[in-house]
């Protein structure tokens, strides 16, 4: 085997374990699948929010503020609750949401100073009638070099958002790479780990794959060099359960090309 042959050989096994990973994830108990329900307080001003007990409102601080009974048979921190308690949103995984409600995690988020409730059930009909989700097998056509560039500060476009409401996205810059001949770029945001993050649309969104996914490029070196790898394009978390609010691409981020590769849909 050459030395070529080799690391395709072996990109393509670590391909494999990270698909097998995903689909590990995505169908765990508190997993994308696993996501019933979107209440945002605001939307409910008696403060009772669809099939959660107790009752939720904003306090003045800038929290969530629950109210209940011991009747309600809600859990805070592990514990039996009634009374009042303040809560801050969940920064963890939803697993170690602070309430609970039997199996259920309610997870307490704020998008833009809106805050919500997000309701986590293991016994979700779509966790139990997951497949598996439909990839294409590693090819390394589609990694390619990539290269940052910085904007120099942060930008912020309103896009489109699953839920139909329209919010910001920050943007750090730009990943060129070329494909087949051709250059393009997309506009990323940097994570805190120095990580890129993409949204983004190609000649196969809707039409052979979700209508838009997600690219996670490691961080960039010192000279703003990186891999994009097509290989590991994800399906956005609303691919799993309409009530994520992922942000649709921004523009200039559906690219013309065919993106044959990566996740691309829920086996159906």
């Amino acid at each position: 085997m050459t030395a070529d042959a080799s690391g395709a050989s072996d990109a393509s096994e670590d391909w494999k374990r990270w698909h097998e990973h995903r689909t590990e994830t995505v169908s765990a108990p508190y997993g994308p699948l696993a996501l019933s329900g979107t209440h945002w307080v605001e939307d409910y001003p008696e403060g009772v929010l669809p099939e959660i007990p107790g009752r939720w409102s904003v306090d003045g601080s800038g929290a969530v503020l629950l109210t209940a009974e011991e009747a309600d048979g809600l859990l805070v921190d592990g514990k039996p609750f009634a009374g009042e308690v303040r809560l801050d949103a969940d920064r963890g995984p939803a697993a170690a949401a602070r309430v609970g409600h039997g199996g259920r995690r309610l997870v307490v988020l704020v998008r833009e100073g809106v805050w919500g409730v997000r309701d986590f059930d293991p016994a979700s009909p779509a966790r139990r009638v997951f497949r598996g989700i439909e990839a294409t097998s590693y090819d390394p056509r589609w990694s390619v070099p990539g290269l940052f560039t910085p904007y120099g500060e942060d930008r912020t476009v309103r896009v489109a958002n699953a839920d139909g409401r329209e919010r910001g996205l920050g943007l750090g810059g730009e990943l060129a790479f070329t494909l087949d001949g051709q250059e393009f770029t997309l506009q990323v945001t940097v994570q805190g780990d120095g990580s890129l993050w993409a949204v983004f649309g190609d000649a196969t969104s809707g039409n052979g794959s979700y209508r838009f996914r997600f690219l996670r490029p490691a961080a960039p070196d010192a000279d703003g060099r990186t891999t994009v790898d097509f290989n590991r394009a994800l399906l956005p978390p609303c691919a799993f359960a309409d009530h994520f609010i992922c942000p649709f691409p921004p523009p200039g981020n559906t690219l013309g090309a065919a993106i044959a590769a990566g996740e691309r849909n829920l086996l159906r």
